[in-house]
Formats: C-alpha cells, sequence, structure tokens
C-alpha cells in the first residue's frame, strides 16, 4: 500500500494501537498528524522524532472549536483514522450521568466531530478520500457489553454513525469504515487480565494492517462496513 505524498490525520495515536498504525503509515511513506491531549503524551510518543509526525495540542476533541480549529490548519486531506476513545467498566446501577456523558463524548461525539471536520476538508480538496472510525467488539455483540453498557452504546453509536456517514459521502468518492476490535493484545490488558488466552488476542499490528488497507487507496469499493478483528478470540 503506496501513501507517498499522502497526509493522514490519526487520533489516538499515541495510544496501543495508534502508534502500530502510524508506524505502519510512516513505513508506507505518509505524512502524519498526531493530535495529543495531555503533554506527557507528546513527550512519551513511542515513535522517534521525525519530519514526516506533526503532533498537534488538541485537548479535547469532543470540543467543537478545538476539533474546528485541528482540522483547519491541514493540507489536502487524504485520511482520517478515529482511533481516540474511552473505556469504562462499571454496572448500570453505579453508571452516573457524567460517566454516561463522558462515554459518549469520549467514544461518540469526538468520532462525529471528527469525521465531519474530515468530509469538509476532503470536499475541499476534491480528491476524494478515506475515513476509518474504531468501534468495538460490543457494537456488534451488544450481549458481551454487560457491565460496561455506557461505553457499549457509546461504540454502537461510532459503528452506526459510521454505516450511515459511509452512504452519505460516497457520491464525493469518501469511503467510509469502521473495524470492531476484541481485546487487543497490550501491555495494559495482559496486566488486567492476566489469567486470560493472550494468545488469542488480535495483535495491535493485526488490527492497524485492516485499518491501513481501509484507508488506502487500494480500498476502492468497501465502505460502510464495520469490520470485525477479533483475532481467535
Amino acid at each position: 500500500m503506496d501513501f507517498r505524498d499522502r497526509h493522514v490525520m490519526i487520533t489516538g495515536g499515541a495510544g496501543a494501537l495508534g502508534t502500530a498504525v502510524v508506524g505502519a503509515l510512516l513505513a508506507a511513506g505518509a505524512r502524519c498528524y498526531v493530535p495529543y491531549r495531555r503533554e506527557h503524551e507528546a513527550a512519551e510518543f513511542a515513535i522517534p522524532a521525525d519530519a514526516a509526525v506533526t503532533l498537534i495540542p488538541a485537548p479535547s476533541l469532543a470540543d467543537e472549536k478545538v476539533v474546528k480549529e485541528l482540522y483547519a490548519e491541514l493540507p489536502a486531506l487524504w485520511a482520517s483514522i478515529h482511533i481516540a476513545g474511552g473505556f469504562a467498566f462499571a454496572p448500570v446501577t453505579e453508571t452516573s450521568g457524567e460517566l454516561l456523558r463522558r462515554q459518549i463524548d469520549d467514544n461518540l461525539v469526538s468520532c462525529f466531530l471528527c469525521c465531519r471536520e474530515a468530509v469538509a476538508v476532503m470536499r475541499r480538496g476534491g480528491g476524494g478520500g478515506r475515513i476509518v472510525n474504531v468501534t468495538a467488539r460490543q457494537a456488534l455483540e451488544p450481549r458481551i457489553g454487560a457491565k460496561m453498557t455506557a461505553y457499549t452504546a457509546a461504540k454502537a453509536g461510532v459503528a452506526a454513525l459510521s454505516a450511515a456517514l459511509g452512504e452519505e459521502v460516497a457520491a464525493d468518492g469518501i469511503l467510509v469504515n469502521a473495524v470492531a476490535p476484541s481485546i487487543m493484545d497490550t501491555q495494559a490488558n495482559r496486566r488486567d487480565m492476566p489469567k486470560a488466552n493472550h494468545d488469542g488476542w488480535p495483535k495491535v499490528e493485526e488490527v492497524a494492517a485492516t485499518i491501513l488497507f481501509l484507508a488506502s487507496p487500494d480500498n476502492k469499493v468497501t465502505r460502510g462496513a464495520v469490520v470485525p478483528v477479533y483475532g481467535k478470540s
């Protein structure tokens, strides 16, 4: 997949999956833009300083003004990949309205606003583009979202957004898709679930490979899909 001379936004690019996506994009020749919320995220960014990566402060991707300004500064944009989100494990009776709203903001509102601004930039460029969102297995299989209902509902919104938007902007040559990972093989997840079958979890590099294809010019026909990336789990 050839991303040479193509500009790509990656929200959540400093996280485990995001770092894998950014690394793969750089290897394919892309110019990457990675927003970060806190200074330590930029300081601890796992990819060495590279002229092809621009780190941009963005205190909240659920803030409309912040997102507008973030995308307004970009050059012609080929792809926008939305990994940023949040997770909360809480039974429904322990889920406050504040927690629910935070899950919706962190997952759905941020994704919606970034999609909206990406579409505007791509339409101005006139060359089409690609949008890839990250939802979760719970969005496709809500029953496994028990005791994380706020998170499940927010991620289900991301899945629905991806399918609806994929239809809305297809005529512009903008293909919108999403991936739905199960639990991924990260250090944090291994630490939190030491007795789980880690061998069955998809690797972040494997999930990144699916994202890269959907975001690439090689993807000429797939739109409105929510692609399961479960590995053997």
